[in-house]
């Protein structure tokens, strides 16, 4: 694995030559669903790097071409509208992969992608990574996956949006984010990445002040309770049966 600096926006520390631990990766992230060889070159592929927290590791309309392999911590994936505003699209996690678009189609960045909290990162050259992807099948066909999976997910939300009220829609939301990002906490599952009104407003197709209210309601009736930091889901089951959730495997 080599070793270098990179200066990154936010402030990033340089992190090299470090062990991180491969037991643990969601089951639904990339590292997750890979064997253990697969994994391993994978994880060896390129160099280690420690971003800080508010760190922009990727820009949109940027024409660097790495991917970015998420060793540890969250992050957001954010996207500018028509009007000058900007859209949160998606938050990856550990074990996931961000600009993997750019590294394997050569087109310009299409989102931002920004740290929640400090993290580490594996810095995937392009070229290395084709390389990659040819030797190893299994972790192209793993990948594939991962990004049919994220399309999905970008259609559940729509069709959330035309068959569901706001409040199933943003309990479906935080089900899913509970499902996939969610850690055991005091009182309840804790998603770690601390996500705005206005950015679960965005996730959910409506107007902050509805997000507002809804959440007010949420934490009246103990489903969740909110923080600056992270949203906690106090009573799960009665958020999913809330989301139509009820049938469906936790």
């Amino acid at each position: 694995m080599g070793e270098s600096v990179m200066v990154g926006e936010g402030g990033v520390l340089v992190e090299s030559g470090q062990r991180i631990e491969s037991e643990g990766w969601p089951a639904r992230s990339l590292l997750g669903g890979l064997p253990e060889p697969e994994r391993t070159e994978l994880l060896n592929l390129g160099t280690r790097t420690r971003f800080e927290a508010g760190a922009v590791l990727l820009r949109e309309g940027m024409r660097d071409q790495h991917a970015l392999l998420l060793l540890s911590g969250l992050t957001k994936v954010t996207a500018t509208v028509e009007n000058g505003e900007s859209s949160l699209l998606a938050v990856r996690a550990a074990g996931d992969t961000v600009g993997e678009m750019a590294a394997l189609a050569g087109a310009p960045r299409s989102a931002t992608v920004t740290a929640c909290g400090p993290l580490t990162a594996q810095v995937l050259p392009s070229g290395a990574l084709h390389g990659l992807l040819l030797r190893r099948p299994q972790i192209s066909i793993a990948l594939t996956g991962l990004v049919a999976d994220r399309l999905r997910w970008a259609n559940r939300r729509r069709l959330d949006f035309r068959g569901y009220p706001t409040k199933v829609r943003l309990a479906r939301l935080l089900v899913e984010l509970a499902a996939a990002y969610g850690s055991p906490g005091r009182g309840g599952v804790v998603i770690g990445c601390r996500l705005t009104q206005p950015e679960l407003a965005t996730l959910v197709g409506a107007a902050e002040t509805t997000i507002h209210k809804v959440l007010r309601d949420l934490r009246e009736e103990g489903l969740v309770e909110t923080g600056y930091r992270a949203t906690t889901v106090r009573d799960m089951p009665r958020l999913r049966l809330l989301a139509d959730l009820q049938s469906a495997r936790p």
